[in-house]
């Protein structure tokens, strides 16, 4: 397993079950610490304010 920077985004790199290397999001996974936010909100919030408003900026992309 590694862990980098890739893409603006913190990455964790892994060999699947098929012997390829695969990558995901660092923050989908416990290598990092957890999120602040995630442990304040304690299951009551579905959504980070800055997934929201990357995911607002990239409907507007796509809507152009």
């Amino acid at each position: 397993m590694d862990y980098r920077q890739a893409w603006g985004e913190d990455r964790v790199y892994f060999t699947d079950d098929e012997g390829r290397i695969a990558r995901m999001a660092a923050s989908w996974t416990d290598v990092i610490e957890a999120d602040v936010h995630v442990v304040v909100a304690d299951g009551r919030a579905d959504f980070r304010a800055d997934d929201l408003g990357r995911l607002a900026h990239l409907i507007r992309s796509v809507m152009r």
